[in-house]
């Protein structure tokens, strides 16, 4: 898959900002000829834009041109680096698009507190709403969704859902896709971490670890499953039962980084070589995968593309009340990001 390297060495509107000395709030306002910025200030910024080649991101004009000023912004209240990471590329993309985030956080899963927490933010002033995992499947399977009378959007979901806009990665081809290098690398007696099985992210990410291991004759284990709950601690403990089990595999795919880094831990203090002892993958390709030994072979989630495809989407939903967000389904590329773990 692609890195998408046009896309990252654009400038960016913080780059613009730093350049011409003024927030990132005053370059949006420059460019969208909104707002007041002095002169001078005016004069700075476009000749930083000038000088750095910025383009105004697309969805920022649209947000701009539909008058959608605040987004509300779902959560899980969880100790995850992805979620961390997903959180930091909305804020982004956000700031660029000139859109103030109303954030609610939640640390349990009832869908009456998600669809009260949605409700909050529409009468607080939200004119559309962002869902991240898993907050997104309680709603976009609610057919209350639609009575909120706002266009809603989520992204990293696992599959499509009806009441909301989705944006998301294949999961179960992402899982496949990992699972078909560890065995092309030679290993045999492979396990998985699973996260939740509540989540459907960690069933479709299960069946392609499966689909991988049909295709090549591999048997499926039931003791090389084990279900963990996307964090540090639960790899570590997953990691302990398999490798000290009767029949230890020579892999173990996680259902996420923050997992694949406590393999590693309990696997290095259980005295092996990595990776000659042990394959070890993740999902999502989060900063901890580059910083853990050895690095982290992972599947990169486009989670700045998702965030930018959910603002534009929202947007034209705003400016086009006709379409509706029920039923949309965009499914962007992954990446298999090679690293030093296989």
């Amino acid at each position: 898959m692609s890195r998408r390297r046009d896309e990252r060495s654009r400038p960016t509107l913080h780059a613009v900002a730093a350049r011409a000395g003024v927030s990132a709030m005053t370059v949006s306002n420059v460019i969208n000829r909104t707002g007041r910025a002095g002169s001078e200030t005016r004069e700075r910024v476009l000749a930083a834009v000038s000088e750095l080649g910025y383009v105004p991101n697309q969805s920022a004009r649209r947000l701009t041109g539909a008058g959608v000023a605040r987004v509300g912004l779902v959560c899980a209240d969880l100790d995850s680096v992805f979620i961390e990471m997903a959180l930091a590329a909305v804020a982004v993309v956000a700031a660029e698009c000139g859109v103030q985030l109303q954030i609610r956080s939640l640390e349990s899963r009832p869908l009456t507190a998600t669809i009260a927490v949605a409700r909050e933010l529409v009468d607080k002033g939200a004119q559309a709403l962002l869902l991240l995992p898993p907050y997104a499947e309680d709603l976009g399977n609610d057919p209350r969704a639609a009575t909120l009378g706002i266009p809603i959007a989520a992204i990293a979901t696992a599959q499509p859902l009806p009441y909301i806009a989705t944006i998301r990665i294949d999961n179960r081809s992402a899982a496949q896709a990992v699972t078909r290098r560890v065995i092309a690398a030679g290993r045999r007696r492979i396990a998985v971490v699973t996260g939740p099985m509540l989540h459907s992210d960690s069933a479709a990410r299960l069946e392609g670890y499966r689909d991988a291991l049909r295709e090549h004759g591999l048997p499926i284990d039931p003791a090389h499953c084990i279900e963990g709950h996307f964090t540090f601690q639960s790899g570590i403990e997953a990691a302990r039962h398999l490798l000290q089990g009767s029949t230890p595999p020579d892999a173990i795919i996680a259902g996420n980084d923050d997992m694949a880094a406590g393999v590693l831990w309990a696997a290095h203090h259980l005295g092996l070589a990595l990776p000659a002892d042990l394959s070890v993958t993740g999902f999502d390709d989060t900063m901890l995968a580059t910083r853990v030994w050895p690095p982290l072979t992972t599947i990169r989630q486009p989670i700045r593309a998702m965030a930018a495809a959910a603002m534009e989407y929202l947007a034209d939903a705003a400016r086009l009340p006709s379409i509706s967000t029920d039923g949309f389904d965009a499914v962007l590329p992954f990446e298999l990001v090679e690293r030093g773990s296989i």
